[in-house]
């Protein structure tokens, strides 16, 4: 009898990507005109729609066989939508949280998903005036999928804390890297995901909630990385949105190789300790508060080290993966965002800078939201 070889996951990327539209003369949000969405639904065959308030617009890639092909494609959404929204005198900006906007005058958009959100989730939903990125990562065996995510979660702090674009929010500084997870964490199914032991537990645990009618499918769980509802892909949530598109690249090649790295341990019968989540929590906090700047938890070493050293430990750990994928130099990258600061530094900086020109607060929050409008287009 042959020997039975595991399965090979193909490895394949999608990248999901929320943006913000505001007015190029206020620089306040602005709802997005039905002109707007109906140009780029034209332009772009289904990979653009609306999200649940009117002043978001969600974009998603492909399926790309490699990074080189999420580039090209996800420089193609950026740049389309961009353009049409120029036409009615908007911009997208691609930061987790608009630097002044007040979410009691935002509204939702009228589609029954999002008005059955409303109901379900009352005032909490409200506040989620927030964007995020999704990475997915092509893996077609279920199992193999629960199995990495039980051990990618250590990562997910990490992908964080560089990814981090939301230090102002309703015009205040809030003293966190991230504040868009405090407003997202307080919907329910969210958070870091449980552990279940296989596939089959997997479901049996979501089948109860949908059994009950809570909710009818698991696009409904919101957890920081899950199974996709949709397709046969892990689903990384946790990571603010990127202002810059060679930085989103970059996390999404750090996601990918990190997946195929934890896939190639098992083909040797290894595996990523698993720890426990209060541990990974106190970590997550740590990105979400901090960013790049304090560093997070070694476990093994039980230190806080530094980000530069995480990071060049993590590019070490998966330069073979980066190699066989075809990223290494998007892995390599990474570190540029460490060398430049996260977004939430940037726009702090860009803040301190007008204040130290002489300029108002509001003046200042105005110059953080052209500063984000110039970042969107910079790679593009």
């Amino acid at each position: 009898m042959a020997a039975v070889t595991p399965q090979t996951p193909d490895f394949t990327l999608g990248v999901e990507e929320e943006y913000l539209l505001v007015d190029l003369e206020t620089l306040e949000l602005a709802a997005a005109p039905q002109a707007l969405m109906d140009a780029c639904a034209a332009d772009l065959e289904g990979q653009v729609g609306p999200e649940f308030l009117q002043c978001q617009i969600e974009t998603g890639t492909r399926v790309c066989r490699n990074i080189s092909e999420a580039r090209e494609d996800l420089k193609r959404l950026r740049s389309s939508v961009a353009r049409h929204a120029a036409v009615h005198g908007l911009a997208p900006i691609a930061a987790s949280c608009h630097p002044f906007a007040d979410w009691k005058q935002q509204h939702h958009t009228n589609k029954e998903r999002y008005n059955a959100l409303r109901q379900d989730l009352a005032g909490v939903v409200r506040r989620m005036l927030i964007c995020g990125m999704h990475v997915h990562v092509g893996i077609p065996n279920p199992e193999q999928r629960i199995d990495i995510m039980n051990q990618l979660s250590y990562f997910l702090p990490h992908l964080l804390a560089l990814s981090t674009s939301s230090p102002f929010w309703q015009g205040d500084d809030t003293g966190l890297a991230s504040y868009r997870l405090t407003v997202f964490d307080n919907l329910p199914r969210t958070g870091l995901p449980p552990r279940p032991a296989s596939w089959a537990e997997y479901e049996r645990m979501v089948q109860v909630l949908i059994d009950l009618g809570l909710i009818e499918d698991t696009s409904k769980i919101w957890w920081d990385l899950r199974p996709s509802a949709r397709f046969p892909t892990l689903e990384s949530r946790i990571m603010d949105v990127s202002p810059r598109l060679e930085h989103a690249l970059s996390l999404a090649a750090l996601t990918q190789c990190i997946t195929r790295m934890l896939w190639r341990l098992s083909t040797k019968n290894q595996r990523w300790r698993i720890y426990d989540r209060f541990l990974i929590a106190e970590n997550r906090w740590r990105a979400q508060r901090y960013g790049t700047s304090e560093g997070l938890i070694d476990f093994g070493r039980r230190q806080v080290v530094p980000m530069d050293e995480l990071l060049d430990e993590l590019i070490a750990l998966i330069a073979r993966d980066a190699e066989v994928l075809g990223c290494t130099d998007e892995v390599a990258a990474a570190r540029d965002i460490l060398a430049g600061g996260t977004s939430s530094i940037r726009q702090r900086a860009v803040y301190q800078d007008a204040i130290r020109a002489g300029n108002s607060h509001e003046a200042a929050l105005h110059a953080v939201t052209r500063h984000l409008i110039e970042e969107f287009h910079a790679d593009l």
